[in-house]
């Protein structure tokens, strides 16, 4: 399936693949869910495009699809990597109005990203 696939191109370091991977499955309009965007996100955060982070975080918006921990902690620590302090606490307090309930991996990267910023 798409979403092993991703997974796989993200575990091995192969960022753009997984978005190629991704793109594809939009092409071919394959119904995305949260674990597709999560593996996808996870991604780009190993290859620190955190800008596309936050764009597929918008789009689970748009999709009225669920954003669990793994999501917001991910697109943080994308964040954080990119040396984006601000969208790291913007994606933090996201979090937080979205009750999904806070984890210790995202309070770190955003407390990373601070000191980075």
């Amino acid at each position: 399936t798409y979403n092993a696939m991703i997974s796989s191109c993200e575990k091995s370091g192969q960022w753009k693949k997984a978005l190629q991977l991704f793109t594809a499955m939009a092409e071919n309009r394959v119904e995305f869910n949260t674990v597709t965007f999560n593996a996808a996100i996870s991604a780009c955060e190993k290859g620190s495009a955190w800008e596309v982070s936050l764009q597929m975080l918008s789009a689970m918006v748009q999709d009225d699809l669920e954003r669990d921990r793994f999501t917001f902690s991910s697109v943080i620590s994308s964040c954080e990597k990119g040396s984006e302090w601000q969208k790291a606490l913007q994606v933090l307090n996201d979090m937080v109005s979205s009750n999904v309930g806070l984890d210790t991996i995202a309070l770190n990267a955003a407390v990373s990203a601070c000191e980075k910023g």
